[in-house]
């Protein structure tokens, strides 16, 4: 069980980025005092917490009652997911809009703590892994990154702003790389059948 968790936490955790968030929320939470910027991490930890363990529980009927195999969610995933790490990996500006008073919830929360990469990793997890490994592992990564945004501004300064680009670089070819294992595994799934 142990192994299924560490293996399930590995790609969960690069998908997530915080490390590569990290810039973002610093330049979202600019003038914010201490408690209002713990109340929009808090806010962003609950959001992505019930967007992936509810796509977790709730995945697998949605894909039965649209007839779609694994097979078909592991190479349309894998290939969204190396998609958005490219687009990562070429475009390290992400532009968002000004944000409001609940920037906790979009863009922290979802997409960028629970966004596509999460999801499709997180499902992909369940048929590899289990239900309650994968679990584990959504819910450890989620809180990891809440305890990264807690002391984001220790981080930043200990990695600084070249540092933390250059992680999110390395976790976006970490996870073009499990994009195009996914993609494998699904052909492999539809000749094995």
């Amino acid at each position: 069980m142990l192994t299924n968790i560490l293996m399930a936490f590995i790609p969960v955790f690069v998908a997530v980025d915080a490390i590569g968030t990290l810039p973002i929320l610093m330049s979202l939470s600019q003038g914010l005092d201490r408690r209002q910027k713990h109340r929009i991490i808090l806010q962003s930890m609950l959001t992505a917490l019930c967007l992936a363990v509810g796509f977790i529980l709730i995945g697998k009927l949605v894909f039965r009652a649209l007839g779609i195999l694994m097979g078909d969610f592991m190479i349309a995933g894998g290939a969204i997911l190396f998609c958005l790490a490219i687009i990562d990996i070429v475009n390290p500006i992400k532009r968002r809009r000004m944000p409001d008073s609940d920037f906790g919830v979009v863009p922290l929360g979802t997409p960028l703590l629970a966004g596509p990469a999460v999801l499709t990793t997180s499902m992909l997890a369940v048929s590899e892994y289990g239900l309650l490994p994968t679990l584990i592992s959504v819910v450890a990564n989620i809180l990891l990154a809440g305890l990264l945004f807690r002391f984001s501004l220790v981080l930043i300064k200990l990695l600084g702003e070249s540092g933390a680009k250059a992680m999110s670089k390395v976790s976006n070819l970490l996870l073009a790389a499990i994009a195009v294992m996914l993609i494998r595994k699904g052909l492999a799934s539809f000749y094995a059948a």
